[in-house]
């Protein structure tokens, strides 16, 4: 229904913002990142999300289209409310949640509030699985070509593709991306960071 919203930033608040469009005010709830791209009475752009439910007609918006990725993988899991998302993303970019969840690192989620081992356990697990899945339907190879390492000892640049599978790229958006990207030298969040900034472009 929307897709985005481009207008003047009316109010902040905790979690939520208002998006002024010719006259019309838009309540958006959304991340403490978004937020802190924000200034109120400047112009601001939200991409959205529209959650609707037996009696439930509420819009989220994000100031990044990974960001908006990243929230609907993760009310894509079992368990996983629209408010757990948000406080996921709260505390970490897009990229940090995909390194998160490539490393199996249960303590970057838990450090979200509300947000538990098991629940932690869960998303990683499933998003792995899903992962996993799209790699072997796409035929992603994580082992040699374009910019990924022939090295097979070299694992950051397998992490750093296996990762932008995670939020949602192919195979050859993948291979565009890590391309000319420093993977032998760079952090793992680094060259994913850089990767994701190619492709937003």
């Amino acid at each position: 229904m929307f897709y985005y919203l481009d207008g003047t930033v009316a109010e902040i608040a905790p979690y939520l913002a208002v998006i002024d469009c010719g006259g019309v005010g838009y309540a958006c709830k959304t991340t403490n990142y978004t937020l802190s791209r924000l200034k109120k009475g400047q112009r601001g752009k939200l991409y959205t999300y529209l959650n609707v439910g037996d009696g439930i007609f509420e819009l989220y918006g994000f100031a990044t289209q990974n960001e908006l990725s990243s929230f609907k993988l993760l009310i894509g899991v079992s368990g996983v409310g629209p408010k757990a998302a948000l406080a996921i993303l709260s505390t970490g970019s897009p990229e940090a949640l995909a390194m998160a969840i490539v490393t199996g690192d249960e303590k970057a989620l838990t450090a979200a509030p509300g947000i538990g081992k098991k629940i932690a356990q869960r998303i990683i697990l499933e998003l792995k699985d899903k992962m996993t899945k799209e790699s072997a339907a796409t035929g992603l190879d994580f082992s040699g070509g374009g910019a990924v390492m022939q090295n097979p000892f070299t694992s950051k640049a397998t992490e750093a593709a296996q990762a932008l599978t995670v939020l949602g790229y192919t195979s050859a958006e993948v291979s565009a991306a890590l391309k000319g990207v420093d993977v032998e030298n760079l952090p793992l969040e680094e060259i994913i960071r850089q990767s994701l900034k190619k492709m937003v472009k």
